[in-house]
């Protein structure tokens, strides 16, 4: 049966994506995120039957969260004490209403059908990079650097199902549905 590789995520505004886009470097062993890509992770759901997909929606077209704003700041690197393989920036950490709408993605989702949801903690980032093991120490030096860094903040009024499809060249997300918070 086909599958698609799914996940639920926040877009991000044009002005903070390009906020975000004066953090690249050339450092070397650091391939960097594509600015149409950046993106917050509510859920990565992986590879889903086809036909799940009308139920899937259903159910996330029933959350209701209020909108809210959320707050753009820090950098760090995954894992914190290895050589770093990601470099992200925080968004909304401890953020009540984001961490309201994560729940109610996940109950939604349950609902679904879908009951292998990995479950370790929520740390809302954006993925800024992917590092190889020789990007160590540029990496160090531009975390140190970019450490009081932050970006304007956004209101979240809606957020989306995409589909990714892995390529030699980088993923490639596609938009399937958008789902507003409150009406």
């Amino acid at each position: 049966m086909p599958t698609l590789r799914l996940f639920v995520a926040l877009a991000l505004p044009g002005p903070v994506r390009a906020v975000l886009d004066t953090l690249v470097d050339a450092l070397p062993g650091v391939t960097w995120t594509r600015p149409e890509q950046l993106h917050l992770t509510l859920r990565f759901l992986g590879d889903v039957p086809e036909e799940k997909i009308p139920a899937i929606e259903t159910h996330l077209a029933a959350v209701r969260v209020e909108p809210f704003v959320l707050p753009v700041e820090g950098v760090g690197a995954f894992p914190p004490k290895s050589p770093p393989r990601v470099l992200w920036c925080g968004v909304g950490r401890g953020h009540p209403r984001l961490h309201q709408l994560r729940q109610r993605v996940d109950d939604a989702l349950i609902a679904a059908g879908l009951i292998e949801l990995n479950v370790r903690t929520f740390h809302p980032h954006v993925t800024l990079a992917r590092c190889d093991l020789s990007a160590a120490k540029p990496v160090a030096t531009w975390l140190q650097t970019q450490a009081e860094f932050v970006a304007p903040p956004f209101r979240v009024e809606a957020f989306d199902l995409y589909s990714s499809e892995l390529r030699p060249t980088g993923s490639v997300h596609t938009l399937l549905r958008r789902f507003a918070l409150a009406k």
